[in-house]
């Protein structure tokens, strides 16, 4: 099992778009989001990933990762059995000097929402900061994904 360091943001603007190197379709699901194990299934384009997350340290920044690709079919099957529904979105990659930022760009009934996330080595590293990128949200929950399918972006006030 794997620490994942993360930092989230919003994203200003659509400019990222013309610096991204790839783009991927994701749909995914919750088979269990409680905060203290959320049990996810992914796929992303054409190939299938289980993973499991353990709870967010004081900052919510790392946290225990554990993921593995699996047949797509499977995933597929897995995600008729997710709580509450999919999250569907666009991941763009974004190269930062010796980093990536993800960056979603929801569909459905988060359209609209634009969120970037950078994986750190430790959370005291510091990367540049796109001009693109807005304010931090690292830790704020109603961002994550595991409940965004719970209460969408569109139904925030």
């Amino acid at each position: 099992m794997e620490l994942e360091i993360e930092r989230k943001f919003l994203v200003r603007d659509t400019s990222f778009k013309k610096e991204a190197y790839k783009r991927s379709h994701i749909r995914q699901g919750f088979l269990n989001s409680d905060k203290h194990r959320v049990v996810r299934v992914r796929l992303i384009d054409d190939k299938g990933y289980l993973t499991i997350k353990g709870i967010s340290n004081d900052s919510g920044t790392s946290r225990l990762e554990w993921e593995k690709e699996i047949d797509a079919k499977e995933a597929i099957s897995l995600l008729q059995l997710s709580e509450n529904g999919v999250i569907e979105k666009y991941r763009h990659y974004v190269r930062n000097e010796h980093l990536v930022f993800e960056v979603d760009e929801f569909l459905g009934e988060n359209i609209g929402l634009l969120i970037a996330e950078i994986e750190v080595s430790n959370e005291k590293e510091t990367f540049k900061k796109p001009s693109w990128l807005g304010e931090e949200v690292t830790g704020i929950e109603k961002y994550y994904n595991s409940n965004l399918y719970k209460n969408p972006f569109n139904n925030w006030a």
